[in-house]
Order: structure tokens, then C-alpha cells, then sequence
């Protein structure tokens, strides 16, 4: 499906305002916008601005910071409008793209299930299916996770020396290039008999102190929240869901106007703001008392690199804002969210953190032992995070003696512990929008992941909870608890897919050429007459049909095979222990089976599909409170049913119920 034509409708929500819209326009002898200054806001003006075929000049201007003195700044200075073509035709560019690789791709995908007699919508996206892919990938490697038994040396030492310091320590041993044939990916000795050895090897055996190093180390405290920051912090500290977090930030912002603007990418503030820190502070300790000691005690005379006008963007970072009081009373989730960016700015006048760190490494024979100290000298900002961590805190490690690089230390004793080895955690909401948010680190080509790491990730702020909810919507994820976890739906999709759409490599690629047109180097009608080729070459491919099992295929007809009762992808004969039995062709990420005299399941996948008489769609055998009956696969959008007899839908229409 490629439009010759491209045409915007108005949404019925927003008639009336563009018709306002419209006289304005159509009066002005020159238009003024201040669009949000990025591609999207751009080409959001434009569309209207060409949509009713204003011919008066346009100028815009660029506002990223809402105080007054810097809106008057922007105002008196207005840039000409054709300058931001470019951004335009970026935006636009990506917009179509978009639009272009889902529908089709959509399409495509559904019709080819609702052939196997699937229902519903097969949706595939750009960014959604990329995101389906994480999850999917996450729950498969869980699922097939084999636990392997590791091993852990530990010695302990001690000074050979009267006057040096006699408190003893325990080191852990560091695996080194002599033993590369035993450690797992992640540097861990998976050989027990080598672990015995190198354990007996070192027990009461002298060594010297090859490096000590110990220090003070100050940190100074995060940058103010992004939406996604305050997202990812949010659902990990309170198990939010990035929904509510937004919406719950939507209405701090537009009911109370108690934040910034809360849809920002952006965690650094306009120097300008600055200058408003002591209303921002007075507003925070009247609308949360339990910041008001936080408050009382923030130096406002201390400055942080948040103050940035280089890192500002189209919109800067959330944070509270100096109006005093809530319209109404706050409800525990604005409460809790208000708090969190309250802290996140306040920690901003608070001292830096002071850490002390110690390190000691042992030379022992060829092996190598190494012991850490870590401790909180200052807690400094770190005092208003600690009250929303409580009993989360990894306790300081035992301080280490103070020993000079040289000195002799003697084994006192070594010992062998024995872990298994952990799968990863399924992804919760805080983890799989952090995910999204830094993409590049599952992108294994090396420009690729630059690429990545120089835009906004999968999805904007704006959308990643929305994407995530659509996922849902259309039963491709499912809670578990507080975790997120991909249906038998979402894994046969997956399955089915060609990597090249379900990994976010492509997100990189095209972002590559929105900035080549962004800059003028690039040519937005060939970038998407070249997707319309790639689209095309993709549904012409025989890979591009769902769930095919490469090791029969032309050998079997998919036809003659019945299809998973658990994900629906089509069967093959595999022979077993107790003789030959269907499997599904996506094992081993699904196990479904079915006995060989099966080949005819009961609900009508082993066979051709019959077509629907009313919408041609495929007809799936169901079995209702009155016994078996044929329905239409398009259900809810047909409701067409017809009766069963023997196995087949019956010629004559079977009675609504």
C-alpha cells in the first residue's frame, strides 16, 4: 500500500480550534509560531500552515526556556522560517516512513495469520516491534536458561611484618589468561578440580602487596529528571508503571502546575532559571513538609553543571515549579512523584558525596588476589536519596589495613564456594523502558550502536509509555507480578520475523538518514522510495511468511500439517521415544505437540482454510456451551457463524446466539 497521494484530515477532537486557526491565518499579513524547536514541533506548524495554504511570510521563533526575560530574548529576535525546511522534511521523511514499513508490514503479517486461522491484528512497527523483540528474547533466554555450578576462591592475609598493620584481610582470587579454558563469558572458573587446586596451591604460602591504592572520591549528585529518568527511577522505587507515571506527571503539570513540562528529554536547566531557585525552594517546602528540613538546609549558593543552555534542547528538565499550593489535595502518587523531583532538584544545593575506596592486590606464585573497601565519608545529596532507599543499601565493606605496594603477606587460609550460575531478570517496567532509552547496547555492529547512542534510543519520551501500552493492548505482553512478560502471540510473531525487523538496528540506520536530510545532504523522496523497494523485496521473499520451518521447507506442504495449539505456527513430524509425534517448528521456544493421528485436530488447523461466505476471511471450528460450531477468524469485525457437521462448517448459516 503506497499512496500516490499524501493527504492530512483534521481530527474531530481539534475542528473547532483549527477553525480559529484558520481566520487568524487567513487575517495575518505575517504568521509567527514558536513551534517546540525540534523536527517534530517544526513540522507540526508547517502542517497546519499548509494545510490552509497561507501565503503571508512565516517567521518562528525559538523558545526553550519559559522565563519571561527569555521569552522576551526569543520574541525580539524572530529567524525566517524557511530556514527550518530541512527539519521539516526530516520530520515528515520519518513520519511517512513510519507509516509506510507498519501498514504494510501489518498487513501482511495479520492476513497471513488469519489464513492459519489466527484472529486479530498482527501489528508490526518500527519501534514496537523492536521493543517486542527485547522482551521476547529476554523471556526465551530465561526459559532456556541451563544453571551451571561456578566457583569462587577466597583467601585470607595478613601482614608478615611486626610493625605493619596486622589486621588480616580476605581477597578474592582474579582469573588470568593461564586459565582462559575454564572460565565461562563473564570470567568465572567453572572447573571445580581446578578451583581445588589453586585453593590447596596458595593455603600458607607467602605473597607481596603489588598494588594499594586507597582515596577519597567526591560524586556529585545526578542531574535533575528527563521524563524517562523519572519513569525508570519511579517504577523502581514505588513499582509504577510508566503510564502512570506519566499521566501522573501530566497532572502535576496542567491540574496543579506544580512541574515543568513533564514529556522532556532533556535533564539539564537554562542558566536563566537559576536565578528562580529560591521561590522553587519555598514552593517545595510548603507543598511536601517532610522536605522542609531539606529545604531550610539547601545552599543556594552552590551551582551544579545542570545549569547548562548548551544541553537545553526543546525543553528543559522537570522540576518543580515556585507556585505554592496544589489546586485540590494531591493524591499518593502525586504526592510521590511531586517528591521524587522535588529531592532531584533539592540535591542540587546539597555538597557532593565523599567516598572513600581502598584496593589491595596480592601476587601469590602466577596467581593474583584482589580485596575492596568501599565506605560513605559525607553522605552530602546522597542523604535525601538514602531516605527513599532505606534498608536498600548495600552495607560498607570492611575497611582494609593500610599496607604499601611491596610488602610481604602471608596465606593464612583459602577456601572454595560453589554458586550456580543466574538467568537474567524478566523485564519490569523501570528495566524495559531503560532498555528502550539505551538501545545502542544491544546493537552488536559497532556505527550502528554510535548511531544510537546519539539520538533518542527506541521511541521519545513521549511515546515509550504509550508503545508499551499498545503492546499490551494488543496481546503481545502480560504482567506477571510487577514483571513484563511476552504471550505465545508475541513469541510466534517474533519467531517469524526476519531479524532485520525485529532487532532496532534499523531505527539507526534511518535515524542516520533523517540527519543526512536534516543537514541537506540527503534526499527525503529517495530515502522513502528506497523503503518502498525494501518493502516490496521483503513481501515478495519467502521468508517474509510467518513461522516457516526452514529444515522441510518445499518439502512439506504447511497445508497438510496441523498448526501449535499453544503459539499456532505450523507442525513437523519429529520422531521420539515412543515413535513419531508433531512438534512445533519453533522449538525449542515453544514445546507444543500433537500425537501423529492428530493430523486433524478437532478445532480445524490441520486442514485448508475454508473461507468466511461473508467476509472470505478463514473460518476456525470452535466448540460453544451447545456443542461445536464454525466462526468467522475476523470476529469481533464478522460475526459470522455456521453450523458443524462432521468436522466441516455446514453450508446452511448457523443462528446467531
Amino acid at each position: 500500500m503506497f499512496p500516490d497521494k499524501w493527504e492530512v484530515m483534521p481530527k474531530d477532537s481539534v475542528r473547532q480550534q483549527l477553525k480559529v486557526l484558520e481566520s487568524l491565518i487567513r487575517q495575518a499579513q505575517t504568521i509567527i509560531h514558536a513551534g517546540d524547536p525540534d523536527r517534530e514541533g517544526q513540522l507540526l506548524v508547517d502542517e497546519v500552515i499548509r494545510y490552509f495554504g497561507a501565503s503571508a511570510p512565516v517567521q518562528r521563533i525559538l523558545i526553550n526556556d519559559l522565563t519571561p526575560a527569555a521569552v522576551a530574548r526569543a520574541i525580539q529576535s524572530p529567524k525566517d522560517n524557511r530556514d527550518f525546511r530541512r527539519l521539516s522534511h526530516s520530520a515528515l521523511a520519518r513520519q511517512r516512513a513510519d507509516w509506510l514499513y507498519g501498514i504494510n508490514l501489518t498487513r501482511f503479517y495479520t492476513l497471513s495469520y488469519q489464513q492459519q486461522g489466527e484472529q486479530g491484528v498482527y501489528s508490526v512497527g518500527r519501534v514496537q516491534t523492536p521493543v517486542l523483540g527485547l522482551v521476547v528474547e529476554r523471556d526465551n533466554t530465561i526459559e532456556n536458561f541451563q544453571p551451571k555450578p561456578y566457583y569462587r576462591i577466597e583467601a585470607r592475609f595478613k601482614a608478615q611484618e611486626e610493625e605493619a598493620d596486622q589486621r588480616s584481610f580476605a581477597a578474592r582470587w582474579l582469573p588470568n589468561e593461564q586459565f582462559q579454558d575454564y572460565l565461562d563469558e563473564e570470567n568465572r572458573l567453572l572447573n571445580r578440580e581446578i578451583a581445588e587446586q589453586i585453593a590447596d596451591s596458595v593455603r600458607s604460602r607467602p605473597g607481596t602487596i603489588t598494588e594499594s591504592r586507597f582515596r577519597d572520591r567526591s560524586e556529585a549528585p545526578p542531574l535533575p529528571f528527563s521524563l524517562s529518568a523519572l519513569q525508570i527511577e519511579a517504577g523502581r522505587l514505588f513499582r509504577m508503571g510508566a503510564k502512570e507515571v506519566l499521566d501522573t506527571a501530566q497532572n502535576l503539570y496542567e491540574r496543579h502546575q506544580l512541574i515543568t513540562y513533564p514529556r522532556s528529554d532533556c535533564r539539564h536547566l537554562p542558566e536563566g532559571h537559576y536565578g528562580q531557585r529560591e521561590q522553587v525552594v519555598r514552593a517545595i517546602a510548603r507543598v511536601a513538609p517532610d522536605l522542609q528540613e531539606a529545604c531550610s538546609g539547601a545552599d543556594l549558593d552552590r551551582r551544579t553543571a545542570a545549569w547548562n543552555d548548551k544541553q537545553v534542547d526543546a525543553h528543559h528538565a522537570i522540576i518543580p515549579t515556585s507556585r505554592p499550593t496544589p489546586n485540590g489535595k494531591l493524591t499518593a502518587a502525586e504526592e510521590k512523584i511531586y517528591g521524587l523531583i522535588s529531592r532531584y532538584y533539592l540535591m542540587q544545593f546539597a555538597p557532593d558525596a565523599v567516598h572513600r575506596e581502598g584496593k589491595l592486590t596480592v601476587r601469590l606464585s602466577e596467581h593474583e588476589f584482589r580485596a575492596t573497601e568501599t565506605a560513605i565519608l559525607e553522605p552530602g545529596w546522597k542523604a535525601l536519596e538514602l531516605k527513599l532507599r532505606e534498608g536498600r543499601n548495600e552495607p560498607d565493606k570492611t575497611p582494609l589495613p593500610r599496607l604499601e605496594k611491596g610488602e610481604p603477606v602471608f596465606c593464612e587460609d583459602s577456601s572454595l564456594t560453589e554458586r550456580k550460575t543466574q538467568p537474567p531478570q524478566h523485564f519490569t517496567d523501570a528495566t524495559l523502558l531503560s532498555a528502550m532509552t539505551n538501545i545502542a547496547r544491544f546493537v552488536t555492529d559497532t556505527e550502528l550502536r554510535k548511531t544510537l547512542r546519539e539520538t533518542d534510543g527506541l521511541g521519545t519520551e513521549a511515546t515509550r509509555a504509550s508503545i508499551i501500552e499498545t503492546l499490551f493492548k494488543r496481546d503481545y505482553l502480560y504482567r506477571d507480578s510487577r514483571h513484563i512478560r511476552a504471550t505465545d502471540k508475541a513469541k510466534a510473531l517474533i519467531g517469524a520475523l526476519p531479524k532485520s525487523v525485529s532487532k532496532p538496528d534499523r531505527t539507526a540506520v534511518w535515524e542516520a538518514n533523517l540527519e543526512s536530510i536534516r543537514r541537506g545532504e540527503g534526499d527525503p523522496r529517495q530515502f522513502l522510495e528506497t523503503l518502498k523497494d525494501e518493502i516490496r523485496a521483503f513481501l515478495d521473499k519467502p521468508q517474509g511468511q510467518p513461522a516457516q520451518d526452514c529444515e522441510h521447507a518445499g518439502t512439506e506442504s504447511t497445508e497438510a500439517r496441523p498448526h501449535c495449539p499453544k503459539c499456532r505456527a505450523p507442525m513437523t513430524e519429529r520422531d521420539g521415544k515412543f515413535g513419531r509425534f508433531y512438534a512445533c517448528t519453533r522449538y525449542p521456544d515453544c514445546r507444543g505437540t500433537r500425537p501423529l493421528e492428530e493430523a486433524a485436530p478437532q478445532d480445524g488447523t490441520g486442514q485448508k482454510p475454508i473461507p468466511c461466505p461473508h467476509c472470505f476471511s478463514p473460518l476456525v471450528r470452535r466448540k460453544g456451551k451447545k456443542g461445536w460450531f464454525w466462526g468467522c477468524s475476523n470476529f469481533p469485525g464478522c460475526r459470522q457463524t455456521l453450523d458443524d457437521d462432521n468436522g466441516k462448517p455446514a453450508v446452511r448459516l448457523r443462528k446467531s446466539t
